[in-house]
């Protein structure tokens, strides 16, 4: 696994699911222990959108991989 995300990406589920809805985003990063009912939207439009998406373990280590000190449940990596 890459040590940061690099490139501009936004963070958390409303951000990347406007992003999405914007045709903006290539990736979408997902923490399997983010709640499913919170998430589900998310994986929703990106399989309806036929983009990547990358599972990470806990939404501590996607939060790490953003280089911010909280958790995150979804992570967005822009076009």
């Amino acid at each position: 696994m890459v040590s940061r995300l690099e490139g501009d990406k936004v963070i958390g589920i409303k951000q990347t699911i406007k992003a999405i809805k914007n045709c903006e985003v290539k990736t979408v990063y997902i923490a399997k222990d983010a709640d499913e009912k919170l998430i589900r939207p998310v994986i929703n439009l990106a399989e309806e959108n036929a983009l990547k998406i990358i599972y990470v373990p806990t939404m501590k280590e996607l939060g790490h991989l953003c280089a911010i000190d909280v958790g995150a449940s979804t992570v967005a990596i822009l076009k």
